[in-house]
């Protein structure tokens, strides 16, 4: 606040500055930080204490050494596959995106399908892909085959034993609907508003042990997203979820406009 220039007596004029986004931006970047650090850390310190381990004498026992060196190879996995994640991530919510080409939705879905099989088949999950015309959608291959592939591998890491993983097409005015369900555990609804958040898991122990990252759908959202679409999620504890990834089909004269 400063006086008004000439007689001080005729008032003053304040500048004020409303700082609210920018207070949020920095607690984003702080949580993200912390968030790194913390996933980073766990696997960091079990590969430390195995090599020590094996260093200090566990060479020497060949019925531990081997499972020793088993741990440190699976924990280094999920530090590469963090660091993976991240760097997606990052070109997700800094890069520009590409152009937007047709992707034939049948082709797309399909490759996902074999990618994640050998994981369905060692769970004991049945994948089953509904019959549906083939559609084309307005979107980056590589990114929305990326999109299916972290939904199924999610829907079929919390299933139950002989559980089922169904992906079905729909059709609304502009948009194509692929719904992909599961027979899972189901998420509480207090956590549904939340799951898209970086690093944030249902049930943290589980997710761990799977191996999972917490950043898989929060790349879903960013790359649906950027292709001007949409993803939901319907969820009852005990029987299963359903994400509904909804995107512009060529078709659509304003794919801008998003699903």
């Amino acid at each position: 606040m400063a006086p008004l220039a000439g007689d001080p007596n005729r008032g003053a004029i304040a500048m004020l500055y409303d700082i609210t986004g920018i207070e949020r931006l920095e607690r984003v970047r702080k949580d993200f930080v912390a968030n790194v650090s913390h996933e980073l850390r766990t696997p960091l310190t079990a590969v430390c204490g195995y090599a020590e381990t094996l260093l200090e004498g566990g060479l020497d026992d060949p019925e531990n050494s081997r499972q020793f060196a088993a741990i440190i190879l699976a924990k280094s996995r999920q530090l590469a596959n963090i660091v993976t994640d991240l760097l997606i991530l990052s070109s997700l919510e800094g890069g520009k995106p590409p152009a937007p080409q047709p992707i034939s939705l049948r082709e797309s879905i399909e490759s996902a399908l074999r990618t994640v099989e050998p994981a369905a088949k060692t769970r004991g999950v049945r994948l089953v892909s509904g019959s549906f015309d083939d559609l084309s959608v307005l979107g980056h291959d590589i990114r929305l085959e990326q999109v299916w592939v972290n939904l199924l591998e999610n829907a079929i890491k919390f299933n139950r034993p002989d559980g089922e993983v169904r992906v079905e097409v729909t059709r609304s005015a502009d948009c194509a609907m692929v719904h992909v369900r599961d027979t899972g555990l189901g998420i509480p609804s207090r956590d549904l508003p939340r799951i898209f958040e970086r690093f944030y898991r249902v049930d943290k122990a589980r997710s761990r042990a799977t191996g999972g990252t917490g950043l898989g759908l929060a790349i879903v959202k960013h790359a649906v997203e950027q292709m001007g679409g949409s993803v939901s999620v319907e969820s009852r504890v005990g029987l299963g979820s359903v994400f509904t990834v909804a995107l512009p089909s060529c078709e659509n004269n304003h794919p801008a406009n998003g699903c």
